[in-house]
């Protein structure tokens, strides 16, 4: 069985709801192996999926930073009374992703986004799961928060504790190049810190030098805000329904847990083992365009994967109005 994740807009929020279908992919339950390569040859894989996989650029109107969908867990219990997991996971968007992922433990993972802005933010998150040991690690490098001292006593910690922290520190001050997590110049401007530029290039995800300033620009946007950060349109104020950064942390599903894989060190883990292990892969790719959704298709077909789930947002909206709709529906067949 696969789980269909779609997100319907309504005035005041967003709801989310699942569908269960029949799955489109044969059933396996492992994963090639990824074990058997050196991390050499894991990397360039991880960079040659991503490249071949990806169609060019596309625009939006939104920055797409964090999550506009406050209900965003709310679909949770449901996967879980369907026996949603393991499989191949695709999705759409930022991190929202990986409190799927957290629950679903898939083998592999694909993102797929328009926007290379969206890829470029994925290399952003994967950066700071490879140099973050846990949660408050790496929401502290997130924000460009100081990390605390013993940051390894915060594992057990409560997210409302790691929020308080973040709330009550301020940026980090400026110092020299790769001893901050992230710098802020007297301009106010922010800089992307060394380590992270320095584990972005090692992913071997070809980004230029005007692509390393909307990264820099993306962090400066976090830490600018900390947990205050809002979904953004361009020319557009926030609306005031948007939920901010730390209420998407603390959001619950129906049943009333709180279920954001930054809200368990469990949860947060996996998500970092996978990402370590290369099995988080951003991809640029129109959901009703010609490429990337058929390859990795045919990619999970020529290893017998199946779909477990695939998170679209709202996006078959989109499809519909721009008449892309049929070719989404042949892709997914």
């Amino acid at each position: 069985m696969i789980a269909r994740i779609q997100r319907w807009t309504l005035p005041v929020a967003a709801a989310v709801c699942v569908v269960v279908a029949a799955a489109v992919w044969v059933v396996r339950p492992e994963l090639q192996p990824a074990q058997a390569q050196t991390p050499a040859q894991a990397r360039a894989s991880f960079a040659q999926l991503v490249s071949e996989f990806s169609e060019p650029n596309g625009e939006f109107d939104t920055d797409n930073l964090i999550s506009n969908e406050r209900s965003y867990l709310h679909v949770l219990p449901q996967l879980e009374q369907g026996g949603v997991s393991g499989g191949v996971y695709i999705g759409v968007g930022p991190d929202q992703n990986f409190s799927y992922i957290a629950r679903i433990r898939p083998s592999v993972a694909f993102i797929i986004d328009i926007r290379r802005d969206n890829l470029l933010l994925h290399l952003l998150f994967k950066a700071l799961f490879a140099t973050s040991r846990n949660r408050m690690e790496y929401l502290s490098l997130l924000t460009g928060r100081p990390v605390p001292e013993r940051v390894e006593g915060w594992n057990d910690a409560t997210i409302e504790e790691i929020i308080a922290y973040l709330d009550g520190a301020r940026p980090a001050a400026v110092r020299p190049s790769g001893t901050s997590p992230a710098r802020t110049s007297p301009s106010g401007t922010l800089a992307l810190d060394r380590r992270l530029q320095d584990a972005i290039r090692g992913f071997g995800v070809p980004v230029s030098a005007k692509e390393f300033a909307t990264i820099a620009r993306f962090h400066a946007a976090f830490v600018d805000s900390g947990l205050s950060l809002r979904f953004q349109s361009f020319g557009r104020p926030p609306r005031s329904y948007y939920p901010t950064f730390r209420d998407l942390l603390l959001e619950t599903d129906t049943k009333g847990r709180q279920r954001s894989f930054l809200a368990s060190e469990g949860d947060f883990q996996f998500v970092r083992s996978l990402q370590r292990r290369d099995g988080v892969i951003p991809v640029v790719g129109d959901l009703g365009g010609t490429h990337a959704l058929a390859a990795i298709g045919r990619w999970m077909t020529e290893r017998d994967e199946r779909l477990s789930a695939f998170y679209v947002s709202n996006v078959e909206n989109y499809l519909f109005r721009d008449g892309g709709f049929g070719r989404y529906m042949e892709n997914l067949n």
